[in-house]
């Protein structure tokens, strides 16, 4: 599907690394990989606000027959140094180090968080805040972070975000009374989930989520079953944002007859519109390393969201190479579209997503297209 109102709003050549948390710390180069899954929220002035996944990497990871990543420790960040005989490098975002009978990866970048203000309509850059920059504060956090999501409940802002170490792969809250500055929280989940979204309100007073934990194991439906085993977009339940309850029933799962949603995640915190609550997720067709990544969208029950009302079968966001021309030079992967939140644009929705990895991308959505 396409839309007449769709661009690349930030793109790596936007970001300065000489106002990087990380500058002067590393005595090597480094380069944007990439500025993209952007959390989007409305500010008190009538802006927009993104907040920014940018990932700096190293730009020669491999040195004297060794792959390096970057690490935050003690309030700095320093290089680690693997063999290279010792890790699969053909990932250009990370490596995985072979032994331990599991996988073992670590990243040739590190993320850190930075907020972007954009006109009311988020098609204009406004101001990039690096005096506002979130970076790793603590051991769990020490590989960065990655992907934030921003819903505001009530006259609070609330903010996850995937926190990376060796310790543990967890989900950490940052509030805001202002959409602008923001306080951490804690750490909200312990195990590896990279898509959670809290509901931009209360249901009978209690606050949920959407949540996608992640594992190497899932068990088979059984045959027939209109369901397909693996990853899907589950709930959770919480008196006060910081301690979560699993819900009993499950979310939005994998449909058995189509591949294109063989693993899925949510994407925009869902929002509550006159036919439930509007939610945006993706779907990832397995190809090569990372897959096909497409943004589909469901209606869920304004009671009760793990009741499905209506998914679309259809795509709404896939990959657009015209956006990513002018920068094709710097793709490392393609067919990613990767939509990580939404704004109230009156007869519009203002969506904004990560592009191939790389870049931030703003479409304006007619709400007419969510009638069914």
């Amino acid at each position: 599907m396409s839309f007449a109102t769709d661009k690349l709003i930030l793109t790596p050549d936007d970001i300065d690394l000489s106002r990087s948390p990380l500058a002067g710390q590393l005595g090597v180069g480094t380069y944007c990989l990439g500025a993209f899954n952007p959390a989007l929220t409305r500010l008190p002035n009538g802006n927009l606000l993104m907040m920014v996944r940018v990932a700096e990497a190293l730009r020669e990871p491999i040195v004297d027959g060794k792959v390096h990543n970057i690490r935050w420790c003690a309030g700095r960040y320093h290089l680690d140094a693997w063999p290279l005989e010792q890790a699969n490098t053909a990932d250009p975002r990370k490596f995985t180090l072979h032994g331990g009978g599991w996988k073992i990866m670590a990243l040739t970048s590190l993320a850190w968080l930075l907020p972007v203000e954009l006109s009311p309509d988020g098609l204009r850059v406004i101001a990039l805040h690096y005096d506002k920059v979130i970076q790793p504060h603590a051991d769990f956090q020490m590989y960065g972070l990655e992907d934030a999501r921003i819903s505001k409940v009530g006259d609070r802002w609330l903010m996850t975000t995937c926190s990376v170490s060796p310790e543990r792969h967890s989900t950490t809250l940052y509030s805001s009374t202002d959409g602008l500055d923001w306080t951490f929280e804690d750490i909200v989940l312990d195990h590896q989930n990279k898509d959670m979204l809290i509901f931009e309100g209360l249901i009978d007073g209690q606050y949920w989520a959407q949540t996608r934990p992640l594992g190497d194991l899932y068990f088979a439906y059984p045959p027939g079953s209109e369901w397909r085993a693996g990853p899907s977009i589950n709930l959770a339940t919480s008196p006060d944002a910081l301690h979560w309850k699993p819900h009993r029933n499950p979310g939005i799962r994998p449909v058995a007859g189509t591949v294109a949603t063989a693993r899925m995640g949510g994407g925009t915190p869902p929002i509550l519109t006159e036919r439930g609550w509007l939610t945006l997720w993706h779907g990832v067709e397995p190809k090569e390393i990372v897959g096909i990544y497409r943004t589909y969208w469901s209606i869920l029950d304004p009671g009760d969201p793990s009741k499905v009302l209506y998914t679309h079968p259809d795509p709404l966001l896939e990959a657009e190479p015209e956006l990513t021309r002018p920068i094709e030079h710097q793709l490392y992967l393609r067919d990613v579209v990767f939509t990580t939140g939404i704004a109230d644009g009156g007869d519009h929705y203002i969506v904004a997503s990560g592009e191939a990895d790389l870049a931030c991308r703003v479409t304006h959505i007619p709400k007419s297209v969510f009638v069914w």
